[in-house]
């Protein structure tokens, strides 16, 4: 294990009918006027947004509404909820919904308070620790980004997907209510489930040793999703398994089952150049990728595969040949993706790339990592054009 460094300071408030509460939540942190930032109809067709409308007023904050996120949230909107910010002085940003809007929220916080373009943030041109306060309201199990310190914006110039990591970003609160998430599509649940699955499958695919304590804690954390989902997707409306997503989502992504290792995302890197090129729902993306990454670094640790495979997907443990193990694991990620109706390959995901656009995001795809990405294996250009060719098959 090494040294490390953990830091989550996020007031998680879980349960049913919570979402009333962010007024409360809002006047205590000091705010006045709030800015609330989501995406789609379905917040005014299921009377949340009503409902937190009401919640803000009982607490005597003023606010104004801004809707139009999208999944890969775009840094366009994300400029035009800056300027509405200035123009109406508010100082406290409430998103609502999945990792779009909040990641989209943070942007507009980052913006509000810092003088740089968020261009050069999202380049790596620049880099801050100042952000405007956030409180969130959960509707979707997926990014985690509700306790994360992560942000992911796509800039249309380009379309770049970029990412910028800081723990300023963490939000004041997170209020979830899994009945919230009754109502997504069964596409959005299954990819949600799959982006909680991979956010601890990048960590816990390490090469750095003596790390048992957190395996156990991933491990258990894996296994319980993968049963929640399969739950989810069949019944809809079955609260024990969307409340194991909900809170899975966060503990998956808030750093916990990161510490004291060194974690890879090679496949997070990969991914966000087919969402950024193709709009492609990101877990479902990472579905189609991940085999294929697997396969390509196996022989980096065989060992660690092995692991995987016997306590996460219960495979008999072959003593005599470790790989064989390994390789069994990989296919029972991808059986595990078909059965609740996730992509193993991009032709699945129903994107086929030409060897043009695979070179070109395999070229975007190390520059944010100064050539290289990934952690278990580095991965170098034509490594990272081998796996998207391996995936196209």
């Amino acid at each position: 294990m090494i040294n490390f460094e953990f830091y989550n300071p996020t007031k998680v408030i879980f349960g049913k009918g919570v979402e009333a509460e962010a007024g409360k939540e809002i006047k205590a942190l000091g705010g006045h006027k709030v800015l609330v930032h989501y995406g789609g109809t379905f917040l005014q067709e299921n009377g949340t947004l009503d409902r937190v409308h009401k919640g803000l007023e009982d607490a005597g904050l003023d606010y104004i509404d801004l809707g139009g996120v999208v999944p890969n949230p775009r840094l366009g909107l994300v400029k035009e909820g800056i300027q509405l910010c200035k123009d109406e002085g508010v100082d406290f940003l409430l998103p609502i919904g999945g990792g779009s809007a909040i990641d989209s929220a943070k942007g507009i916080g980052y913006g509000l308070v810092n003088d740089f373009s968020l261009e050069d943030l999202l380049l790596g041109k620049a880099t801050t620790d100042k952000i405007a306060p956030i409180g969130c309201i959960s509707t979707i199990a997926a990014t985690g980004s509700e306790t994360s310190n992560s942000m992911v914006i796509t800039i249309e110039d380009g379309m770049l997907k970029r990412s910028y990591n800081h723990d300023c970003a963490r939000p004041k609160f997170a209020i979830m209510n899994p009945e919230l998430t009754y109502t997504l599509p069964v596409y959005q649940t299954a990819s949600g489930g799959s982006d909680i699955m991979m956010h601890t499958m990048e960590r816990y695919f390490t090469n750095t040793k003596d790390v048992d304590l957190i395996d156990r804690m991933a491990e258990g954390l894996l296994v319980s999703v993968r049963e929640a989902v399969k739950v989810a997707v069949k019944e809809p409306e079955n609260y024990e398994a969307r409340a194991t997503l909900m809170w899975a989502g966060s503990l998956s992504h808030n750093g916990l089952t990161g510490t004291g290792r060194v974690s890879d995302f090679a496949s997070h890197k990969i991914e966000h150049e087919l969402g950024g090129m193709f709009d492609v729902a990101h877990g479902a993306g990472l579905c189609a990728i991940w085999g294929s990454w697997a396969r390509y670094v196996l022989k980096t640790n065989p060992a660690r595969f092995a692991q995987f495979a016997v306590s996460v997907f219960n495979v008999p443990e072959n003593f005599y040949n470790m790989e064989v193990t390994a390789l069994k694991g990989i296919e029972a990620w991808e059986d595990w993706c078909r059965k609740i109706g996730m992509p193993t390959n991009l032709k699945e995901l129903g994107v086929e790339p030409t060897d043009a656009q695979i070179e070109e995001m395999a070229r975007k795809c190390v520059a944010t990592g100064g050539g290289h990405v990934g952690f278990f294996q580095t991965l170098y250009k034509d490594d990272v054009i081998k796996i998207y060719e391996m995936a196209r098959k």
